[in-house]
C-alpha cells in the first residue's frame, strides 16, 4: 500500500487530532503546536483506547484515559503507565491552504527514517 489521502489539512485542528482509518488500520492524524503533521496508530499501547481523543502538547500526545504520553515523531512513551511505543506512519501534506490534503502510508515506519 502506498500513501492514501485521508483528510483535508483543515480538518485537523492545530494542537489536536483527527481519527481516520487507512485500510483496516486506525490512525490518529495529529497537528502539533507548531502546525507540524504526524500520523500514529490510534490505539494506546497501554489501555487500548483511541489516542485521537487525547491532548496535544508540543510534539506529545497524551492519552485521555491514564495519561500516557507519546512522542509524535517516534511513538515512544515518555512516561508511565505506557512502556511500549505506538507505531508512527509516513505522512505528507500536498497543496496549500484550504486545498491541502493529508496523505498517510501505514506501511512505512516513519520513526525509522
Amino acid at each position: 500500500m502506498s500513501a492514501v489521502e485521508v483528510c483535508k489539512l483543515a480538518d485537523v485542528p492545530v494542537a489536536g487530532a483527527l481519527a481516520v482509518v487507512v485500510g483496516s488500520t486506525p490512525v490518529a492524524v495529529v497537528r502539533d503546536s507548531d502546525g507540524g503533521v504526524h500520523a500514529l496508530r490510534d490505539i494506546c499501547s497501554h489501555a487500548d483506547v483511541a489516542l485521537s481523543e487525547g491532548e496535544v502538547d508540543g510534539c506529545t500526545l497524551e492519552c485521555w484515559l491514564h495519561g500516557s504520553r507519546f512522542d509524535l515523531r517516534t511513538g515512544e512513551p515518555s512516561g508511565p503507565p505506557a512502556v511500549t511505543p505506538v507505531p508512527v506512519y509516513l505522512v505528507r501534506v500536498e497543496g496549500e491552504g484550504d486545498d491541502a490534503v493529508v496523505l498517510v502510508d501505514v506501511t512505512v515506519n516513519a520513526a525509522a527514517r
